[in-house]
């Protein structure tokens, strides 16, 4: 199955390094962040599981939840997370999900849907596809997929920056430029006229273009203003 932005995100239920979770009812209200991993005790996964221990408070602040996936046992996930507090300095306290039967790798795509067996006698290049960010919202449809090669350590800084970009437009009628980081100026969306955009940003903004409205940064959960 083919996933794509705007798609409810696969409902589940899986054994966590917390204990069995369903997936769509972890999340509640909440934000979510599933990353995944090809294979335990492998050297790039292990410094993100635990830089994503360390910005755990952030994405927290920002009501959302991170659980974490590999395919191998969660007994395994366990002995890894000592590696990981040991190696990087801090211990994974988000779940972690153990895939060895490869069905949730499978339901959201990362392998083919008719891969045969288990994690039993995989290779971290046999799950190298395993490697994918997905951002879910409270919705439970997904906003967000990033894959990258078993070689390129993930951004999760940037993970970061996009959850606050969607959190923005989400309340307020606007866009986020390119490179944009909290605090910038934004775009007014295509979708509201000059004469509703006088009412939501009284004070005013900058027009380079009809189409290309620059305007400040609204507060994130400042009340949108409507016409």
């Amino acid at each position: 199955m083919s996933l794509r932005i705007n798609d409810v995100a696969p409902d589940f239920t899986a054994n966590t390094t917390q204990g069995p979770i369903n997936f769509h009812e972890w999340i509640g209200d909440s934000w979510a962040i599933l990353f995944s991993h090809p294979k335990d005790f492998t050297p790039v996964c292990t410094t993100e599981l635990g830089y994503m221990a360390k910005i755990e408070p952030e994405f927290t602040k920002r009501n959302t939840k991170l659980v974490g996936l590999s395919v191998d046992p969660v007994g395994n996930h366990q002995s890894w997370a000592k590696d990981i507090e040991e190696t990087q300095g801090y211990l994974p306290r988000y779940p972690i999900i153990g895939d060895e039967d490869l069905a949730v790798s499978k339901l959201y795509n990362m392998l083919p849907a008719d891969e045969p067996g288990t994690s039993e006698g995989r290779t971290p290049a046999t799950n190298s596809t395993v490697r994918s960010v997905f951002v879910i919202g409270p919705d439970k449809k997904i906003k967000l997929m990033l894959t990258y090669p078993m070689t390129t350590g993930r951004n999760f800084d940037e993970i970061l920056r996009v959850l606050d970009s969607m959190q923005l437009t989400q309340q307020h009628k606007v866009a986020t430029p390119v490179n944009w980081k909290p605090g910038d100026d934004v775009i007014i969306a295509g979708s509201v006229s000059d004469e509703e955009a006088k009412t939501i940003f009284p004070e005013g903004w900058t027009t380079i273009k009809p189409y290309l409205r620059m305007v400040k940064q609204p507060q994130q959960g400042q009340q949108a203003k409507q016409s």
